[in-house]
């Protein structure tokens, strides 16, 4: 117990950031460590709003279902360009070369810069029309619509927390990227009720409190993120003259990102035409399903923690020229990420009731929420073991493939199967969820096969 307390000091204090060598559960342990508790704790965000949004009723809930629906538009450049930043950064480490690490992280700020913009402005611009065309009622538009706005400005300090933390677990500053979540996330928290139910002078702004409680906390990570980047004797350093534009990075990062974003682009349209389908249900339906969705990303994006430190351990290997130990690292995360989700699977199973109860008391919306979590506790194997491998790829810069297998699965699969079952064999909101287990599971299969096949060793970046 001594030496694994020493070793968990170890892994937040992110004492060590080259994994080319020495035990690779080690590695794992170090990495995953304060990856699973960045992702811990941005996975909070998502359950602290719809927690203190449910206590304010079912048309809060679903406001923010519809606007989160379509801002995975925002999410999917995100994530792209920090799949890539990490990739890029990981490589550069493990080959050695810290300086150009540091000018990569720069072109990563001007890029997520660039991109926030060109998504934010629309956002705020169309907030009405985007709720009324994801079906929100004329009262919902009315009330929601600030909400939705304001999520929508927030598109640079949402797009730079993924980007910069994806930097930092590329370099191995796995614990200064979980301190980023820690106080984006701790800020939300301590504001998000707040600002919600007004306290002393402060006045209740409702909805719009959760939006402008998060926007405070990613707005804080994201500045120390750029702290952390910046300060002498860190082990990747942006220096000034790394943002000026260099056309041969941006292109080879968007070249990565592209395959990154258009992996997130594919889910997100799924996830986007699944909300739109189960709102044809009614409200307290979409409510349901946004409640099991946050509490599904509750567990997943800890799993997250184990996929990402199997990214980075791939793009250092592979850049110190260790292919066979790269390979072995992501069969052992994504063994340990399968006994995870299979416990938590079971938990959640057995008490969906209980953990639903906490957010939501109303009979229908409790009934749908739990039948959803339920379906999708069955699939959680296959996610442990399909996120992995899929990162791993990603992390070695082959974003093309997994591309490839999410049109499958999503658009060729998913959206016509939700569709089938929920309407034409009228299974209403359950064909919706049963869709998802089952596409989830041949995503996972399919990425597994491909990445026996060993192609991703030989990607340059």
């Amino acid at each position: 117990m001594t030496r694994f307390f020493r070793l968990f000091l170890a892994a937040l204090r992110g004492s060590e950031t080259n994994f080319t060598s020495g035990s690779i559960n080690r590695a794992i342990f170090l990495l995953s460590v304060p990856m699973i508790l960045e992702m811990v704790m941005e996975s909070l965000f998502a359950v602290v709003d719809v927690f203190f949004v449910a206590r304010i009723g079912t048309e809060a809930i679903a406001t923010v279902g519809l606007t989160e629906s379509v801002l995975t538009i925002v999410y999917s450049i995100a994530i792209g360009l920090s799949t890539a930043a990490s990739a890029l950064v990981s490589r550069r480490i493990g080959e050695g070369n810290p300086r150009e690490a540091g000018t990569t992280v720069g072109q990563v700020i001007l890029v997520s810069l660039t991109m926030a913009v060109l998504l934010g402005i629309p956002g705020v611009l169309l907030a009405e029309d985007i709720l009324r065309l994801m079906g929100g009622n004329a009262q919902l538009v009315a009330n929601g619509s600030g909400f939705t706005r304001m999520i929508f400005a927030s598109a640079p300090a949402i797009i730079l927390l993924h980007t910069l933390s994806g930097s930092l677990r590329g370099a191995g500053e796995a614990s200064l990227a979980m301190r980023s979540l820690w106080i984006a996330n701790g800020v939300n928290i301590v504001l998000c009720p707040v600002f919600i139910f007004g306290f002393g002078p402060v006045p209740a702004m409702g909805v719009m409190g959760s939006a402008v409680a998060t926007t405070t906390g990613r707005s804080l990570g994201v500045l120390y993120q750029l702290y952390a980047l910046t300060r002498t004797g860190s082990s990747v350093q942006v220096r000034k003259d790394d943002l000026t534009p260099d056309t041969g990075i941006i292109r080879n990062l968007l070249s990565v990102a592209a395959g990154g974003t258009g992996q997130f682009l594919i889910g997100s349209a799924s996830w986007v035409f699944l909300t739109r389908l189960v709102s044809t249900f009614g409200s307290e339906v979409v409510a349901g399903y946004t409640i099991a969705i946050r509490i599904l990303v509750f567990t997943i994006l800890p799993s997250w923690g184990l996929a990402n430190a199997a990214a980075t351990l791939v793009g250092q290997n592979l850049g110190a020229g260790q292919p066979d130990r790269a390979e072995t690292s992501v069969w052992r995360a994504a063994f340990c990420n399968m006994v995870f989700l299979l416990l938590v699977g079971i938990g959640f199973y057995l008490g969906a009731h209980e953990v639903v109860g906490l957010f939501d008391h109303d009979p229908r919306v409790v009934a749908v929420a739990v039948e959803c979590l339920r379906v999708f506790c069955v699939g959680y194997v296959a996610f442990a073991y399909g996120m992995v491998v899929s990162q791993a790829l990603n992390g070695a810069g082959d974003t093309r493939t997994p591309t490839l297998i999410n049109i499958v699965c999503f658009w060729l699969i998913e959206i016509p199967l939700a569709y089938v079952l929920a309407e034409r064999m009228q299974w209403g909101p359950s064909g919706v969820f049963w869709a998802v287990a089952f596409s989830e599971t041949l995503l996972a299969v399919l990425a597994i096969l491909v990445f026996r096949r060993g192609r991703w060793k030989l990607i340059q970046v």
